[in-house]
């Protein structure tokens, strides 16, 4: 039996590069991994036109068209991009000296429905107890003037303060400028190299991350994979068939990483950086599935449903397909 073809879009992370190499194939599927590493566009192209038969998704925005009905696509427990949120926090300090200094401000974001942006808002009202309630949000690219992308987004449930940069300046220039007083989200804004008053919030943000990752078990997911509607429909099949195949690819690069005879990446103390991270984390610091990754996954639905984003939150269980066969 031929095996079935699948277009796949996704960046091309460590943990995802056997499978482009073909190294790893998925059972009964032929995978052609499409290499796009801007992920806004490849959101914009699945969103808008349907372009792949999978892809990595913003995770809000997957779980926002959940919540409307509005899916063309179903989601794995494959995350394929994580990151924590306290180093992308960045002021400019004659404004905001302490995170209680946030409230009240103008902060630019990329996206206010942004995932970035989500779990920073939670970690500043739920962590740092700031009052998201007076700030307002100036909505554009980072780092040039305009809108980011060219987003397909769900509209906001509550009326929310948010306003289009249409100043003819980069987010990062208006914050140089003093014009707005933050910046949160998934960029840092080049004005951080070159304005001694353009400051992370949080220069030891790395001892921060830790801790909170001790505390609350959140390690923020960004992206996660999904399956087009029409292909798991004729197909779910596929489901177990791609899982099985994406956890096999993280392995692969997590084993190559630890080897110990040469460096895989350009990191001169690797092997310290992984003790350490096998130490916070217990040994997988990117897991796959539901239950490892629950307390982050019930934070997102959580703060999405306080800042308007989806009417309440969804329990976990019903955002993905089954990944077993």
């Amino acid at each position: 039996m031929p095996s079935l073809p699948i277009t796949f879009a996704c960046g091309l992370y460590d943990r995802m590069l056997a499978l482009q190499t073909g190294d790893i194939k998925p059972d009964g599927i032929d995978l052609d991994f499409l290499v796009i590493d801007n992920p806004r566009e490849i959101f914009d192209r699945m969103n808008n036109k349907l372009e792949f038969g999978a892809c990595e998704m913003s995770s809000s925005e997957f779980v926002s068209r959940f919540a409307a009905d509005k899916l063309p696509y179903v989601a794995l427990p494959v995350f394929a991009s994580r990151v924590f949120r306290h180093g992308f926090i960045v002021v400019n300090r004659n404004f905001v000296k302490s995170a209680a200094d946030l409230a009240g401000k103008r902060i630019g974001v990329p996206l206010y429905t942004q995932t970035a942006a989500i779990f920073v808002r939670g970690l500043m009202q739920h962590d740092l107890g700031v009052d998201l309630s007076g700030i307002e949000w100036v909505q554009g690219a980072v780092n040039e003037p305009g809108a980011y992308g060219h987003p397909s987004v769900m509209p906001l449930l509550k009326p929310v303060n948010v306003t289009p940069n249409q100043s003819g300046k980069s987010l990062s220039d208006l914050l140089e400028a003093g014009e707005i007083h933050a910046i949160i989200g998934s960029n840092l804004p080049h004005a951080l190299k070159r304005h001694p008053d353009v400051v992370r919030l949080f220069p030891d943000y790395r001892a921060r991350e830790q801790d909170y990752f001790r505390r609350t078990k959140i390690f923020p997911i960004m992206h996660l994979i999904v399956i087009r509607n029409d292909i798991y429909q004729r197909h779910p099949e596929v489901a177990a068939s791609l899982y099985k195949a994406f956890d096999a690819a993280k392995n692969r690069a997590l084993e190559k990483m630890r080897y110990p005879g040469t460096l895989r990446y350009m990191l001169p103390w690797l092997p310290d950086d992984i003790e350490q991270i096998d130490d916070l984390f217990g040994g997988d610091c990117w897991p796959y599935g539901l239950e490892p990754n629950r307390p982050t996954l019930e934070a997102l639905v959580a703060y999405m449903a306080e800042q308007g984003l989806i009417a309440e939150p969804i329990p976990i269980e019903k955002l993905f397909v089954p990944t077993f066969g």
